[in-house]
């Protein structure tokens, strides 16, 4: 393998496992098998920080709210306000969490609970619950997917978000038992309506205190028997979760959704199936271990075949993030941040539905590709936004990117990037720039695109920094 070779193989893995990587990185990590760059980002991501916006025991409960100002303890312009700071802590949270990505710092961490939220996709209001609820993905993303599962369907946020606050004794609510199978275990067709009834009838009198902690009620829960899957008990909860995991087609339906999110969003011939298969037979004999999932899939050879590298549209997050690592751009504004997520089609902890957002093709319309194109100018060159984000509806996420439309005010940190591009003759230079920043070569058409972009007179620092917006606007840029 030649040395380009190996340098697109690892830009791949940051790609794919990761946000990118700095040139630096790059040059540093291509030199090692790729194995040990694995391990290395399994390793790097084994410590957990939670992400703190907000002190835990202070909730923003509009519920409570609305209580307290009909019982005349507060006025209405008060109770505004706390919604308000609540929707500008969730947008703290957003940011925040972006950041933490496009440090890259724990990167594979990041990386995965970012699939995991679009797993288990989850809106609610409560800061304070969001919080807790992103810190529970962020903690267990490459730990046990049982545990994960437990943790998640526990979470506060899940449970008000799926309506399971109101399941109760001799008044089932299905929603939550439904989508956890459909959508977070087994997938559609592969359970019974009686089971959903009846692991609903188990998951009765779960639900949350005002203090935002899990809480059983005893008296609200119906302990008669139930049959599901075949087995006959008097089942809780917990032994809906244990049933979900004893049956293999979690594991395959798991494995099939991540396959899709690392490798190829579209291969579904007889040797992918195969492959997920043996996939999946692996991750559930391993007791569903995520760690050695990842390092199955992203060490063996035909995750690095040229079908699936530069094939997958980077999520609105990803090129977001991705752009912030590649050249240490700052945001000045925190609206910004949000305003590029809204407008592409992807705000953070605002999933448009409990299946999360769709991804692939979706990614891309006229208009989000437009902006998608225009963004390397209107972060790098200062360039005005005239685009209006897309309109979906809710009062919160036009809050959050209201004030994002204009100048974005980002900095970059040039410096740094030309450092390792500096050795490069002048004529060399778009080719060297094209092999960091794409993953599919710089057809010839393109390359005199980008080329003519560039000033004759303009200094060597200069013609990197147009060379670089140019080439992070062409839509091969979009792909990874």
């Amino acid at each position: 393998m030649d040395r380009i070779s190996e340098q697109h193989h690892i830009q791949h893995l940051f790609w794919r496992a990761a946000f990118g990587a700095t040139p630096e990185v790059m040059q540093r990590e291509s030199r090692k098998p790729i194995r040990k760059v694995v391990r290395d980002l399994l390793q790097e991501s084994r410590s957990f920080t939670p992400l703190l916006v907000i002190d835990p025991d202070q909730l923003v409960d509009k519920k409570l709210l609305k209580e307290l100002f009909r019982g005349g303890m507060v006025d209405r312009e008060a109770v505004k306000q706390k919604i308000k700071q609540g929707t500008e802590l969730i947008r703290d949270l957003n940011v925040l969490w972006v950041e933490k990505m496009a440090s890259c710092q724990q990167a594979l961490r990041e990386k995965m609970a970012l699939f995991w939220h679009g797993h288990f996709a989850c809106r609610v209001r409560n800061p304070g619950a969001v919080q807790h609820y992103v810190n529970t993905l962020r903690q267990h993303a490459l730990g046990n997917f049982g545990e994960l599962l437990m943790a998640v369907s526990k979470e506060p946020a899940m449970l008000q978000f799926l309506n399971n606050q109101q399941n109760r004794k001799n008044a089932p609510n299905e929603n939550f038992a439904r989508e956890l199978m459909e959508l977070f275990t087994l997938g559609r067709g592969n359970y019974t309506e009686k089971d959903i009834k009846d692991a609903a009838r188990a998951f009765t009198g779960w639900g949350f205190n005002a203090e935002g902690t899990f809480v059983f009620r005893q008296f609200q829960h119906d302990d008669g028997p139930k049959t599901i899957f075949g087995q006959t008990g008097t089942f809780a909860g917990d032994d809906v979760i244990s049933l979900l995991l004893q049956q293999k087609q979690t594991a395959q339906f798991v494995t099939g959704k991540l396959y899709r999110f690392l490798v190829n969003e579209q291969d579904t011939d007889a040797a992918t199936t195969q492959r997920i298969n043996t996939l999946a037979d692996r991750f559930y004999g391993s007791g569903y271990d995520i760690a050695d999932l990842l390092e199955t899939i992203l060490t063996a050879d035909w995750f690095y075949d040229p079908a699936n590298i530069g094939t997958r549209i980077k999520s609105p997050v990803e090129l977001v993030a991705g752009m912030q690592h590649t050249l240490g751009i700052r945001f000045k504004q925190k609206q910004s941040v949000v305003f590029i997520q809204r407008t592409l089609g992807q705000v953070l902890l605002y999933p448009p539905n409990v299946a999360g957002w769709p991804g692939g093709r979706n990614w891309i319309d006229s208009s989000s590709l437009l902006f998608r194109m225009k963004l390397p100018e209107v972060l790098l060159q200062a360039a005005q936004v005239t685009t209006k984000p897309k309109d979906d509806g809710d009062v919160n996420t036009e809050l959050l990117s209201r004030r994002g439309k204009g100048a974005m005010n980002a900095t970059v940190s040039w410096m740094a990037f030309e450092q390792s591009f500096k050795k490069v003759p002048a004529e060399r230079l778009p080719d060297e720039l094209a092999a960091y920043l794409l993953q599919q070569p710089l057809g010839d058409g393109q390359r005199s695109i980008v080329v003519q972009r560039v000033r004759p007179e303009s200094s060597l620092s200069e013609q990197l920094q147009t060379l670089t917006a140019a080439l992070m606007a062409l839509p091969e840029y979009q792909m990874c």
